[in-house]
């Protein structure tokens, strides 16, 4: 399947101050757009990333956890993955891909979530009406894990 491509990191960078701004506010400011740069050129190459959901997955992980903005790469990883959903015509997903990604987001910069729990998720998102049973229980541990939640 032939799939679209955001043309460069500048396309990232204007998704990401309209998203600050959308959101309510954080600093809108640039730290290193390398790592970012360089998975937007990485997920088209069929190679690494053959299915549009691991294109996907390394798309946010990378926004999430490389901190190339000042602020706002939870919320950058969320809207850019949005659009590129969006350039790909899963309109039909977008919307719970939006509400879904709103928790997870947290959890991947907390470390609770790694790449491949990550790809579950994105996965069940596109094909699935819910999460299998399988996957809330790996979700539950996951989240059990975090300090937030332990009663001490």
């Amino acid at each position: 399947m032939e799939y679209r491509y955001f043309k460069n990191i500048d396309e990232i960078i204007d998704i990401h101050r309209k998203t600050i701004v959308a959101s309510g506010g954080g600093a809108d400011g640039i730290l290193n757009l390398n790592s970012l740069e360089c998975a937007i050129e990485q997920i088209e190459n069929n190679d690494y990333y053959p299915e549009f959901e691991d294109k996907l997955t390394h798309l946010f992980w990378v926004a999430n956890k490389g901190h190339c903005f000042h602020d706002g790469n939870k919320r950058i990883a969320i809207t850019a993955c949005s659009m590129f959903l969006l350039m790909n015509g899963y309109m039909n997903v977008v919307k719970d891909f939006l509400y879904k990604m709103e928790t997870m987001s947290y959890h991947v910069a907390a470390g609770n979530i790694d790449k491949e729990l990550l790809s579950e998720i994105i996965t069940s998102i596109l094909y699935e009406d819910d999460y299998c049973e399988e996957l809330k229980l790996k979700l539950f541990n996951a989240f059990s894990n975090n300090d937030l939640f332990l009663d001490e």
